[in-house]
């Protein structure tokens, strides 16, 4: 079965790794996903996020240029196998031809430093989908993380994990970026983003938009999921929810190990959301590479283990084709 896989960290990874002086390359490595596996896994379309983190670099958006040029040389080597794509015509011609399509991704707008002429090179260099935060306060919005005030009104550091944020979305520059976004065709993700900034980008988006790589709270209440009407509101939206592989946000009691990502626990997830929001939602966001979880599908060689799953949990045919990659298809050949 075909598989579209809406997130994964795989080339921050190999940047990171020879910037330590490893040889890691695209084709082959013991990371979640390389060509091979990809491969063997019957992948149609790898989006591969540049996942910036915006504290730890001291020059965000020449770092996410440095990290582009790793994208396109470790695709430039592999040609004949996986190619770049910017379309949906892009991803129809590489299944013809027997190649895997590669989406190029942002995973924290703060990369940009608050500038749309870099939002408007980045579309030119390739990038399709860009997740609006991660983990910190970037000009754009907040995370999903409960804040300190001060006494002067200065919002401070995170004081709570757990509670989500329902009070700071977006900011008025992140509405501003989020219109560009859909005028020049880059699709708005919203995992990592506060439940205010859910709704905020509910409010102001014209278009469809993803959250890449999120469950469902209902099943593991942590903050990074979804609420049951998030999931109803993105469904109405015509968007789709990407399932995470990450332990810390599958895991329902009452498993003891969580560190272990278990497909039964998976399926847990993709049953709920199916009945709140319906079939057409769910996709997959695995997340491969951005998680420190031992998982029960090693890595992106063994995904069809997952289908396994479903089919054998009263799952369709059709229902998992649906999940696997037609509803992220149907979902780029509007958007792309």
């Amino acid at each position: 079965m075909r598989v579209v896989d809406m997130h994964c960290d795989t080339i921050g990874e190999i940047y990171e790794n020879r910037l330590l002086g490893n040889k890691y390359e695209l084709k082959e490595n013991n990371l979640h996903v390389d060509i091979n596996k990809l491969i063997k896994g019957e992948y149609l379309l790898q989006n591969f996020a540049m996942f910036i983190d915006i504290k730890k670099y001291k020059n965000p958006y020449k770092t996410l240029q440095e990290m582009i040029q790793v994208y396109y040389e470790e695709l430039e080597e592999n040609r004949d196998i996986i190619k770049p794509v910017y379309s949906y015509e892009d991803i129809s011609m590489c299944a013809n031809e027997n190649k895997i399509g590669a989406l190029l991704t942002i995973e924290d707008a703060g990369a940009l430093e608050g500038s749309l002429i870099n939002l408007k090179t980045v579309y030119e260099q390739g990038v399709r989908l860009i997740t609006l935060t991660w983990n910190h306060i970037n000009g754009v919005g907040f995370p999903n993380f409960k804040f300190k005030i001060d006494a002067c009104g200065n919002i401070t550091e995170k004081v709570d994990l757990i509670t989500p944020n329902t009070e700071f979305g977006l900011t008025a520059f992140g509405v501003e970026l989020l219109r560009e976004m859909e005028r020049l065709g880059i699709i708005v993700d919203v995992s990592h983003l506060s439940d205010a900034g859910f709704y905020d980008v509910l409010k102001y988006s014209k278009k469809p938009f993803v959250a890449s790589h999120s469950n469902a709270r209902a099943v593991t209440n942590v903050v990074r999921n979804l609420t049951d009407d998030m999931i109803r509101k993105l469904a109405d939206k015509g968007g789709v929810v990407g399932i995470n592989f990450c332990s810390n946000f599958v895991m329902p009691t009452p498993h003891t190990d969580l560190t272990f990502t278990y497909i039964e626990d998976l399926v847990k997830h993709i049953k709920h959301i199916k009945n709140v929001g319906g079939i057409d939602v769910i996709a997959l966001g695995t997340d491969f590479d951005g998680i420190q979880s031992t998982l029960e599908i090693k890595d992106a060689s063994q995904i069809q283990l997952l289908a396994e799953a479903l089919l054998n949990n009263d799952f369709t045919y059709e229902e998992v084709e649906k999940i696997f990659y037609k509803n992220t298809m149907n979902l780029y050949k509007e958007l792309l």
